[in-house]
């Protein structure tokens, strides 16, 4: 699995993934600051990687509408947003066991919570 973390998480996790043979990039490492919830997300799905958010509510509402256009991405996991910066070795320790678990990636449509 490969993942993209949005801007709402540290660059730091991408690092320590990456640093664990994770195939892992984040919106900060390729220049995605102050873009919208949407095009992160379709950066994501042609880059074939899970986007990874904390931002539960919009990226909701931006699956059912990929869902409803029939325009695939590459699955979303919803981090808490109660997650802070403290916890960058929770989240990466989560992201490794999903990277583990789902070594092809999720489905087009996939949503999971870390």
């Amino acid at each position: 699995m490969k993942f993209y973390l949005d801007e709402d998480l540290s660059p730091r996790i991408s690092r320590e993934l990456r640093a664990r043979g994770i195939d892992a990039v984040s919106a900060h490492d390729v220049g995605n600051i102050q873009v919208s919830d949407s095009a992160q997300l379709a950066f994501a799905a042609t880059q074939g990687r899970c986007l990874v958010t904390r931002n539960a509510r919009h990226y909701l509402v931006l699956a059912r509408e990929a869902v409803s256009r029939q325009q695939p991405h590459a699955g979303i996991l919803l981090c808490s947003p109660r997650f802070t910066g403290a916890e960058t070795r929770t989240i990466v320790d989560r992201l490794i066991r999903m990277a583990m678990e789902y070594p092809n990636g999720f489905g087009p449509y996939d949503i999971c919570y870390l």
